[in-house]
């Protein structure tokens, strides 16, 4: 199997600590989110990583079985002001503290990024939007052929949210036409949904609009200085980088009702639901509507049978200790996890839910 460079065990670094280099992409270890959050979840910090194929590949127990051998897992998450960032992190210190698998979690630029690395063996468990999820499996869209991935369970979702700057003009997607627009981090779900966001509206990301394709926290900064007129986000309720936006830009930025685009959304992959991201979310007037997609945890289908059921009963079965670390994780529940159609549930994890 493939092997990834070793990182040395940290015990919460701060956010600002600086980036260790991988294979094709930058990571940075989470941290836990808070010391009181922590302390409420008496989780540990996470630990190293070792060669692939030690927690993933090779379980504790024969088929059938449901517990974790020991090792070392990777988990890839998202940009560090996201929703999969945070909630990464607090699911490595559940694994880790929880057990016998010691888990870290990287900073990645998500979704289609994170299944082409899940795939190269540089991870063994990745967050992804469902959407590109479907599209992996399929082959089609960012994926020249069918990837060989399953998930663990549905998660929380993801809300498109589409902010503007006031003075922009902007009411619409299709008023974005020659516009400033941070289309998300380069092979993001972001970048995935944007795109047909805005062919939803006859735009092409290409032509159509000054295409910025900003992280997060890159994107926030550009909405604070004018740079930019305003972005698509598709990230979890709420997002910390958008409350520090609306808590400082409050009077100079808004969201935008998109659900004109949902049917032909639809028909490009019917995951896409229509979603309301409410007032009190980020201090807004009102309620705005908007288009919702799932999140999934995918791994490989080598993935040990009997660590995806440890690990599914784990997770799916912590969620109020996860919520502390983040309130989106409220949405995991039994009910939900297994419907991941049209990505295959791991045996594994079909075996978890079963008994959930």
């Amino acid at each position: 199997m493939t092997t990834t460079p070793s990182t040395t065990p940290s015990t919460t670094p701060p956010i600002s600590a600086p980036l260790t280099s991988g294979r094709r992409t930058r990571r940075r270890v989470v941290p836990l989110v808070a010391a009181a959050t922590a302390a409420a979840l008496a989780l540990g910090a996470c630990g190293g990583k070792q060669p692939q194929g030690t927690a993933g590949a090779g379980g504790a127990t024969g088929a059938g079985g449901c517990e974790a051998g020991a090792g070392q897992v990777t988990i890839a998450t998202g940009n560090s002001t996201g929703v999969y960032y945070v909630l990464g992190g607090g699911i490595a210190s559940l694994m880790s503290a929880k057990s016998p698998l010691k888990a870290t979690a990287a900073e990645t630029g998500a979704s289609v990024q994170n299944i082409q690395q899940l795939v190269g063996g540089q991870y063994d468990i990745a967050f992804s939007l469902a959407d590109t999820a479907a599209d992996a499996v399929a082959g089609k869209g960012s994926f020249s052929a069918p990837q060989k991935v399953q998930a663990l369970g549905r998660i929380h979702s993801n809300y498109t949210q589409v902010v503007v700057r006031k003075a922009s003009g902007i009411k619409t997607v299709a008023d974005m036409k020659g516009k400033r627009i941070s289309t998300g981090s380069p092979k993001s779900g972001t970048e995935v949904i944007a795109t047909r966001l805005l062919q939803a509206a006859g735009l092409d990301i290409n032509s159509d609009v000054a295409a910025q394709r900003l992280e997060l926290g890159k994107t926030v900064d550009a909405m604070k200085d004018g740079s930019i007129d305003g972005f698509v986000w598709s990230g979890g309720l709420p997002t910390p980088a958008l409350t520090d936006l609306f808590t400082s830009q409050k009077d100079a930025v808004e969201l935008i009702d998109v659900t004109a685009g949902l049917a032909k959304m639809k028909d490009v992959n019917p995951v896409y639901a229509e979603g309301t991201i409410p007032a009190a979310t980020y201090g807004l007037p009102s309620d705005v509507r908007t288009i919702v997609v799932p999140n999934l945890l995918l791994v490989r289908d080598d993935f040990s049978a009997a660590n995806a059921c440890a690990l599914t009963k784990l997770i799916w079965g912590s969620s109020a200790e996860l919520a502390k670390v983040h309130p989106a994780a409220k949405e995991l529940t039994a009910e939900t996890g297994p419907r991941t159609d049209p990505v295959p549930l791991a045996p594994g994890s079909k075996q978890a839910f079963d008994a959930l």
